[in-house]
């Protein structure tokens, strides 16, 4: 830990009446990025690198009162405070954020909006969704997600297979459980 995986594959929307040109299309290239890290210690050791980045945040928060962005926020303090749920996320925000700015695009037509309590995914801790301005609005173009460890415990579950990292621990844990056999 940490390790990821990244994959390229075609994405496919199940639309009788595709709307908004090119942006609802039936099928689409897309990649998905995932890292998985120690679920009790999501630190980035690159994370320094981007710590006084400042980011434009709408947070789930800001959405529900004023709908204003943050724009004076370092990704520490927005770490710090809560804002932004750990460092792994942050620091994948800032890179994700320098990439766009990299390719072109200004500044004031990215954000990074936080899911609101009712479009959270019940699995997830924490999730950004990166925004660019277009002639047809704000319109997702990345995704920035803790899942914590539901994909691993759901493949573990389906696949009888198990799926965890091993860490070595200082001492040893003694653990005493009961283990009942039934015998007809």
């Amino acid at each position: 830990m940490p390790f990821a995986g990244a994959q390229l594959g075609l994405g496919f929307r199940n639309e009788i009446r595709p709307q908004q040109g090119l942006l609802r299309v039936r099928e689409f290239q897309m990649a998905e990025i995932e890292h998985f890290v120690d679920p009790t210690n999501k630190k980035h050791h690159k994370f320094v690198n981007v710590a006084d980045d400042c980011l434009p945040l709408l947070t789930a928060a800001n959405q529900e009162a004023s709908g204003d962005m943050i724009n004076s926020m370092t990704m520490s303090e927005a770490v710090s405070s809560g804002t932004i749920a750990n460092e792994t996320i942050g620091y994948f925000m800032a890179r994700t954020y320098q990439f766009f700015k990299n390719i072109g695009i200004k500044k004031d037509a990215i954000r990074f909006r936080q899911h609101r309590c009712n479009e959270m995914a019940h699995y997830a801790d924490d999730c950004w969704d990166a925004e660019v301005e277009t002639s047809y609005g704000w319109i997702e173009v990345a995704g920035h997600s803790d899942r914590s460890c539901f994909d691993l415990t759901r493949h573990a579950k389906e696949t009888n297979t198990e799926m965890v990292a091993a860490r070595p621990l200082k001492e040893p844990k003694i653990v005493k459980f009961v283990h009942l056999s039934l015998d007809k």
